[in-house]
Parts: C-alpha cells; sequence; structure tokens
C-alpha cells in the first residue's frame, strides 16, 4: 500500500497517466495523494531501452528491506544494485501526471514541510517550486534546488480539485509485480541477450 506524506519516511513501469518531465530551469508542480515508496533496478529491457524492475526485498509500507519475496533480479545479477525510486502524482498544467521524486529534491521537501505542512493536503498545501540545474556533461550531472520562498500554501482552485476526484493510489497507476512475473520477464530479457547495464541510467537515481 503506498503511503501519505506523513507515513512516508522518505526514500516506472508505463501507465495511462503522463509522466512529468523535469526542465532545466524553474519547475512547479502541485503534489496530490499518496507516495509510492519503492527501490528498483534498471536494466535493458527487450526493446534495448532502460526498464525499471521494483527490488521485491523491498516491503513499501514497512519502508524496509525485508526479504519476505524472492527477489529474482537479486538472483539473477547479484553485483546489480538497486535505487531509490519513490513516486507520487502532481498537478501539471492542469494535468494529472506521475512524478518520480529526486532524491535530494524530496529531502528539501520534507524539511520545509515541517514549516510550511503537509504539500499534498487539498486545502493548507503548496505548490512545490524548484530548480533544476545541471552541472556537468553527463546525465546524472545535476542538482535540484527547492525555491522554499516561492512554495506557499493555498488551496486548490475548483478545476484542480475535480481533476483528483476519482485520483487513484500509486499502488493501482504502478501496480507491485509479483515474483514470477518479475521472473518471467526476466527469463525473456535474458534469452534476448539484453539485460545489460547503463551507465547513463546514475540520473534515474538523482
Amino acid at each position: 500500500m503506498a503511503l501519505s506524506f506523513n507515513q512516508q519516511k522518505g526514500s516506472a513501469q508505463k501507465t495511462s497517466i503522463a509522466s512529468y518531465q523535469y526542465v532545466d530551469g524553474d519547475n512547479k508542480v502541485r503534489i496530490v495523494g499518496d507516495i509510492l515508496a519503492r527501490y528498483v533496478y534498471w536494466i535493458k529491457g527487450e526493446n534495448d531501452k532502460n526498464i525499471p524492475l521494483e527490488c521485491l526485498s523491498f516491503d513499501r509500507n514497512a519502508e524496509t528491506f525485508n526479504n519476505k519475496e524472492k527477489d529474482w533480479v537479486r538472483e539473477y545479477y547479484p553485483d546489480l544494485k538497486c535505487g531509490w525510486s519513490y513516486a507520487t502524482q502532481c498537478i501539471d498544467k492542469g494535468q494529472v501526471k506521475v512524478i518520480n521524486l529526486k532524491k535530494k529534491l524530496w529531502e528539501q521537501v520534507k524539511t520545509a514541510a515541517e514549516d510550511l505542512g503537509d504539500p499534498t493536503d487539498p486545502k493548507t498545501g503548496w505548490d512545490v517550486c524548484f530548480k533544476r540545474v545541471k552541472t556537468g556533461p553527463l546525465p546524472y550531472n545535476v542538482e535540484y534546488q527547492l525555491q522554499a520562498l516561492k512554495c506557499k500554501p493555498s488551496a486548490l482552485k475548483a478545476s484542480d480539485l475535480a481533476l483528483i476526484e476519482d485520483l487513484k493510489s500509486m499502488d493501482e497507476v504502478m501496480s507491485r509485480p509479483t515474483p514470477d512475473a518479475q521472473k518471467e520477464l526476466l527469463d525473456r530479457i535474458r534469452q534476448a541477450n539484453t539485460a545489460e547495464i547503463d551507465e547513463t541510467i546514475e540520473e534515474q537515481f538523482a
């Protein structure tokens, strides 16, 4: 089960919901709904694209590695490391989108929430305003800087409330695979001999 903002402690499969695209410079989103706690591995999939495979050793609810389910990725690729990959939904330009949170940015949001309160609250929440700054030539040479002075509490407009009236839980949006389903996918990928680590995917964990 995904967690409310106040429940999560703080550390993608394709869906019908659009994904938020970070842009260089100023960004502004309003976070809505619950927070999905995951750790994922990134490997090259069947279409030669990087795909996230959830670490099934990590418990979404407890936010801990309890090894209650078989982790086939670790079984097949013991040297491959998983990374922090929390996600939630946001309102951006009049549309609900999935936003894959950046760890350092999320840590700043949690710190700001100590003074501003829960950013997901429809009545007292606040827009998350931040800058994305490139610091070098590689994809993961990026910094995220929360602009706390621009994060003003405000109630959602009627049009925004209508967008989230039937908002799905993140557990529905990004359902957790069963160990058997994950093994089946891994077997297909291995047979195609495309399961390789891509050095550029460090951006996914930034």
